[in-house]
């Protein structure tokens, strides 16, 4: 019982729920696998067109990456067929972030895991294993993964660790699915918005791409000007926050270059609440980090405290996306500069912002593109508002669910209450 005490230990324990280790919920043979080691599979092996690698980068929330995946030769791909995926695999990371892990689908069947990856191979006939992707999520789980990894400055994971974890789960294989539909359900729609948000970005760039390249390749139309960026919008550097400490009952998350990366504020550091307005952040706030990974992102993790190293980008004159969208077609140039610098942590200055060109349209050009531009922009923070409220939902459910302290009947109504 100890050790299911770390994994929930607030739960509300039910007769119809029993616990057993990993292994004993896997197949017989290689339940728990490592990927293959170095000696097996080098960098230089990788080609542009075969079968994905799935590496430790492409771990999302229970899902897989399919961005910038590594891939091998079907010669390759055969000389490693023991470490390709089945559906209803769950990959891990090794190393490093131990208590990410991601359930391989249909689409994904016969990809292979890397070496800094361990795959778990559960029995179906024992475990679902959509129950049991949503049971590694449970943040209990996670924080007990990372307590029991080995090694203090790189934690990491191996066969047998993660095969003695113990497992708490419904004896009645349909109450597991049932979960599992359940919070699959709301990760679905979570996963239908980034689908969504992934198309309305592209045609905004396209759009943007065809007013203001491909159009102007012969000269600007009548009453169409240039400037520079920072000309258009006001680009506000964040505070130093470890100056402002939290108040005990009041204080913002810290919005730095991590929370940009993840898009919200889990695990972030606190910061006194009482700022400067002009430095709290709200959703669909436009944030540029300028230095180390620069990034621009329309902001939908809630409200927080915008810190150094940020911009956050604002005008009075023209529309976000206006402001949006240069920004974000000079980043390559702005990243190109940062590489070029000469320390640890590349970065942009002041002077390169008035560097960067605009061409601003006439008047009546302007609305019309706003016509078709602002509802883009305004769908895109709406999805993302609503895939964090989703989220939400399902971790709050997720450790009721899966300790029996809410009946699975209970939780089907409550979520086709909030549509």
């Amino acid at each position: 019982m100890g050790e299911r005490k770390k994994v929930i230990s607030t739960a509300k324990i039910q007769s119809d729920f029993v616990e057993g280790r990993l292994t004993t919920l896997c197949v017989p043979e290689d339940g728990v696998q490592t990927g293959p080691f170095g000696s097996l599979l080098h960098h230089e092996d990788y080609v542009s067109i075969g079968t994905p690698i799935i590496t430790v980068e492409h771990l999302g929330e229970n899902r897989i990456q399919h961005q910038d995946l590594p891939r091998v030769s079907d010669e390759d791909r055969n000389r490693l067929s023991k470490y390709q995926l089945h559906q209803g695999d769950i990959v891990f990371s090794r190393v490093g972030s131990v208590d990410r892990r991601a359930l391989v689908r249909k689409e994904e069947e016969g990809w292979l895991f890397s070496g800094r990856c361990l795959r778990v191979r559960p029995d179906n006939s024992k475990i679902d294993s959509t129950y049991l992707s949503y049971f590694f999520g449970l943040q209990s789980f996670k924080e007990h993964i990372r307590a029991i990894a080995v090694g203090a400055t790189m934690p990491s994971l191996n066969t047998q660790i993660l095969s003695d974890v113990t497992i708490l789960y419904p004896k009645n294989l349909d109450t597991q699915r049932a979960i599992a539909t359940i919070l699959g359900a709301l990760d679905d729609k979570i996963e239908l918005n980034r689908r969504m948000n992934e198309t309305l970005e592209a045609m905004a760039q396209a759009l943007f791409k065809s007013w203001f390249v491909d159009a102007v390749q012969d000269g600007l139309p009548e009453g169409w000007r240039s400037d520079r960026l920072d000309n258009i919008a006001t680009y506000l550097n964040g505070l130093a926050l470890q100056k402002f400490p939290p108040d005990r009952n009041d204080s913002l998350p810290v919005i730095k270059i991590a929370q940009i990366r993840t898009g919200d504020t889990a695990g972030s550091d606190r910061a006194s609440a009482h700022l400067d307005p002009a430095y709290v952040v709200e959703d669909g706030d436009i944030l540029f980090s300028w230095s180390g990974s620069l990034e621009v992102v329309i902001w939908c993790g809630g409200r927080g405290a915008l810190n150094q190293h940020l911009f956050k980008v604002t005008s009075t004159n023209y529309p976000k996306w206006f402001y949006y969208l240069w920004t974000k077609y000079h980043l390559p140039t702005f990243r190109a500069i940062a590489a070029d610098k000469a320390t640890t942590m590349g970065h942009i200055q002041r002077g390169h912002l008035s560097q960067a060109e605009v061409l601003i349209p006439n008047s009546d050009a302007m609305k019309t593109m706003n016509a078709q531009m602002a509802p883009i922009i305004e769908r895109i923070i709406v999805n993302n508002v609503e895939s964090r409220t989703l989220a939400a939902i399902r971790d709050a459910l997720l450790p009721k669910l899966l300790s029996g302290e809410v009946p699975v009947n209970e939780a089907i109504r409550e979520t086709a209450a909030r549509g």
